[in-house]
């Protein structure tokens, strides 16, 4: 290519009036980064931006042995196979691919759905207990209330 664009004759007339001259920094060698740029970015947000810089395949074995917290938050069957086979979707999809030297093994979705039974079950306990408790401090207030009232009435 022969021709010069604008940007070329910008930077060619630029040298010839000498703008470039004297420039601190000219003739060296560019500082070496540290990488502290990373580990900035990596405090500021957090676990994410370490789980998005993870490969493929440890971030899906990290999805793996999140999974009991993640199917924590359901609360029907329906939503937790649904969270499971997707999971395990990904996990052929990436091993479809070609599998480096990490192994990543596919969610047993009945074993999955067996752990969030039991967890279900003690997150309902927990959640009858806690309404319980509430009804119980809710009825004596009421009647603390309605003594004090009568009290009022009387004076």
């Amino acid at each position: 290519m022969d021709f010069e664009t604008w940007v070329d004759s910008q930077i060619r007339e630029a040298r010839e009036r000498g703008e470039f001259d004297g420039l601190a920094g000219s003739g060296k060698p560019l500082p070496r980064d540290s990488g502290d740029w990373l580990a900035n970015l990596v405090r500021r947000e957090g676990g994410e931006a370490r789980r998005e810089m993870l490969p493929p395949q440890l971030r899906l074995r990290r999805e793996v042995e999140l999974l009991p917290e993640r199917l924590a938050g359901v609360r029907v069957e329906s939503e937790a196979r649904a969270v499971v086979r997707e999971l395990n979707e990904r996990i052929d999809q990436w091993m479809r691919t070609g599998t480096g030297p990490v192994v990543v093994r596919f969610v047993d979705e009945e074993e999955a759905l067996a752990g969030w039974v039991v967890a279900r079950e003690r997150v309902r306990a927990e959640e009858e207990a806690a309404r319980e408790r509430s009804r119980v401090v809710g009825a004596e207030s009421v009647g603390f209330g309605a003594r004090r009232r009568r009290w009022f009435r009387r004076g």
